[in-house]
């Protein structure tokens, strides 16, 4: 049940434009990403909002549709597709809800190899942009 809970404010903060203080309400302060590019799980609410917040504007365009899900527990997942300037992406959510149906754990996957790297290339931009 957490899940489904979870997944509508997740919905509703991705709706929305994935605003970093709409994102913070909805995930632990412990909070673990795992991204597709990134080799070591980012850990605490801060970096895990960096980088959701960071896939909102740059895979968040007007292309982007979660084409399915799969609900189990307190886990959900989520396939989605986009196109980033010309290459169409194909990936996965994978999110794990507490009880009261906050984030604890983000997991995204993403294919083909030549939108990883444009997913790489687009999301570094970013998040050096948001530090600066």
């Amino acid at each position: 049940m957490s899940a489904a809970i979870g997944l509508k404010k997740w919905h509703e903060v991705v709706e929305a434009g994935s605003d970093p203080e709409a994102l913070s309400a909805i995930m632990v302060e412990d909070a673990v990403f795992h991204s597709p590019v990134v080799h070591t799980p980012q850990k605490g609410r801060p970096i895990v909002v960096a980088y959701l917040s960071a896939a909102g504007q740059t895979l968040g365009n007007d292309s982007f549709e979660y084409l399915r899900k799969i609900v189990d527990g307190n886990t959900a997942v989520l396939e989605f597709q986009t196109e980033m300037e010309g290459i169409a992406v194909n990936g996965v959510d994978m999110i794990t809800f507490n009880e009261e149906g906050h984030i604890t754990d983000f997991k995204v996957m993403v294919r083909p190899l030549k939108a990883v790297n444009k997913v790489w290339e687009m999301m570094g931009a970013q998040l050096e942009k948001a530090k600066g």
